[in-house]
């Protein structure tokens, strides 16, 4: 499967912002799939995960209750909606579809198709 993000930006401290995934060439609805982020200062960590049907989500402590991911398989989309943003959120965030009927979400290297990546920047 082919995975595009978009809707990264320049935002200010406290604003929102929805990123989402679009899936193609294979059937998006049968993968986990997950958002990590690549910072400045750090490397690809985990932020949220969710199963192929939607039923659990996971958050990275970080942005627990800010953060909310989600997706569309009609529209072979998965979406992650940030909120309360913060400078500390700058990166760029990557999506994910794990290929295994079990995977740990929260580990990178269980996934196995990734998206390009959509830089977001939060100014203080």
């Amino acid at each position: 499967v082919q995975l595009q993000a978009s809707g990264g930006g320049l935002v200010q401290t406290g604003d929102s912002l929805r990123l989402s995934c679009t899936g193609s060439g294979g059937t998006f609805s049968r993968h986990g799939m997950g958002w990590f982020r690549h910072g400045p200062r750090t490397d690809r960590i985990f932020v949220a995960a969710i199963t192929w049907s939607g039923g659990t989500t996971y958050y990275a402590n970080s942005v627990k209750g800010r953060y909310i991911i989600s997706r569309d398989n009609a529209k072979n989309t998965l979406y992650l909606q940030m909120n309360s943003l913060k400078p500390e959120d700058t990166a760029v965030y990557y999506c994910a579809a794990a290929d295994k009927g079990y995977y740990n979400h929260d580990v990178s290297t269980d996934y196995s198709y990734w998206g390009q990546g959509t830089l977001v920047t939060v100014s203080s």
